[in-house]
């Protein structure tokens, strides 16, 4: 459902989200610098960091992520295990954007919704896991699961497992959730406008009566609004431009590390269905100069598996597999029977310059041990499209774990999930696949750290995805706005 400007008036009175009680009329209002136009705004799908900002100022989970990255309290007001595979949340009084309460049916079918047959909901595969849930009373959900599920409430802090309104995606793609700000305008490729909502559950909030996102698929040009005061806060600071923000009396720069580049492939057909040469890939690069040129020195080479060093999973040997070793690489090549070289094709986008630089860089020191890389550098709706159906040799990855717990890996690395755009396609990876399973069963911490080393050792041997570099990532906004906070690692 699509609304423009133009035909806002005429369709207030059939949209049920434009018709509700205590919505704020004009008055103060944030100018947020979008670095794309969302591809989609469905709840439950990954489509990308931009849609990602939107979806979380109009939707709520049970839980959801604090300042320091740790799990916080948001439409479930406490939680407790009850036994090993047994959890109870008890909700807060809220209000859904329609008027009407957030109950645990709401809960119940919502996650019915992401579990159901045919789902592409980004946590389908998890949310299979359950076996039960139960609604004893209005305020009160059961959920029961196969095994143990340690993570459960990351699960629900992600903004990909919102709760919306029974029934309310009849007739409508967004549904209706509790977040702070309710929809109010839409014009296709160019900006989103929301509303405050009078009736969010937390006293005091949002402290503005509305945001504007504006889409800047340039980002000079998203910088250069900032600068002017077109706009008050920027996602994605090009990294060339930091330094300069933080120089600048008039801004600000908030940034933070955690999110990644990796390489993704298919492992379904193309020349990288072999995993020898996903490593002669992994050993052929100088990922110093990824963090050089796409990021400015902003950034640190990854060569292994994304578990950050401050993480108590983290393994000093493993993150040092994927140096640089051209004369492995083109060994790796003669065992695969290409010792002379092959062609591929590299998916990447032109609409962030991290991606088309990381893209470059690649292309460039493959060409050095005989691989001829052409690149397809599409705009990110297609880019996320083309990714969303395993349309690729490999590709250029730019994300962050789901949280910063192992088991927000799985997304990302988990061959066995549904195809996605976060992830390598047609490459199963079963024993990775059981490790996770594993770990988020396990309870003791001891067990499960041996269990995530494990699961990296297999990572680095079948190669789901091949790290680059580490990166930090920026907001930019004028000093006059206060009360933002880029949270850590994962939860970025």
């Amino acid at each position: 459902m699509i609304i423009t400007r133009r035909s806002l008036v005429a369709a207030s009175a059939t949209l049920p989200f434009l018709r509700l009680p205590g919505f704020a009329q004009a008055g103060k209002v944030l100018r947020f610098g979008l670095s794309s136009y969302p591809p989609s705004l469905s709840p439950f799908v990954h489509t990308g960091t931009a849609a990602l900002t939107v979806k979380l100022l109009v939707y709520r989970g049970l839980t959801g992520f604090g300042p320091d990255g740790e799990v916080r309290p948001e439409l479930a007001e406490s939680w407790k295990q009850e036994n090993p595979t047994t959890w109870v949340f008890k909700l807060r009084p809220a209000t859904f954007q329609n008027g009407k309460p957030v109950t645990s049916e709401d809960v119940k079918w919502s996650f019915e919704q992401i579990s159901a047959q045919g789902s592409t909901a980004h946590f389908r595969t998890e949310f299979a896991s359950f076996t039960k849930i139960e609604t004893p009373d209005a305020q009160t959900v059961v959920i029961s699961t196969k095994e143990p599920v340690a993570v459960l409430p990351l699960w629900f802090a992600s903004p990909h497992t919102p709760i919306l309104s029974k029934g309310s995606l009849e007739g409508n793609p967004l549904g209706v959730g509790a977040g702070p700000f309710v929809m109010k305008a839409q014009e296709r490729g160019v900006a989103i406008e929301v509303a405050k909502f009078d009736k969010y559950y937390k006293p005091g909030q949002p402290k503005v009566d509305g945001i504007k996102l504006v889409a800047y698929a340039d980002e000079n040009l998203r910088v250069a609004a900032l600068q002017a005061g077109d706009v008050d806060l920027i996602e994605y600071v090009p990294w060339q431009h930091m330094g300069v923000i933080e120089k600048d009396p008039k801004l600000k720069l908030d940034a933070a590390d955690g999110p990644f580049m990796a390489l993704g492939f298919n492992g379904g057909q193309g020349p990288f269905k072999d995993v020898r040469l996903r490593q002669a890939v992994a050993h052929a690069i100088r990922r110093e100069e990824i963090v050089e040129a796409a990021f400015f020195g902003r950034g640190r080479p990854l060569e292994g598996i994304p578990i950050p060093s401050t993480s108590p999973y983290f393994d000093a040997a493993q993150s040092k597999t994927w140096t640089y070793n051209p004369d492995r690489a083109k060994k790796l090549m003669a065992e695969a029977g290409v010792a002379k070289g092959f062609t591929c094709t590299l998916l990447s986008t032109a609409q962030y310059g991290m991606h088309k630089s990381t893209a470059e860089v690649v292309q460039a020191h493959l060409s050095e041990i005989g691989i001829d890389v052409k690149l397809n550098l599409p705009d990110w709706a297609t880019r996320v499209d083309l990714g969303s159906k395993g349309n690729y040799e490999f590709c250029v990855q730019g994300t962050t774990a789901d949280n910063n717990d192992p088991d927000g890996l799985a997304p990302i690395m988990d061959g066995d999930l549904p195809m996605s755009n976060s992830r390598s396609a047609n490459l199963p990876t079963p024993v990775m696949h059981e490790l996770f399973v594993k770990g988020r069963a396990e309870l003791d911490p001891a067990k499960r750290k041996q269990i995530y080393k494990d699961l990296v050792q297999n990572a680095l041997e079948v190669a789901p995805i091949v790290g680059l570099a580490w990166r930090s990532q920026g907001y930019g906004m004028g000093k006059n706005v206060t009360g933002f906070k880029s949270l850590p690692g994962g939860t970025n």
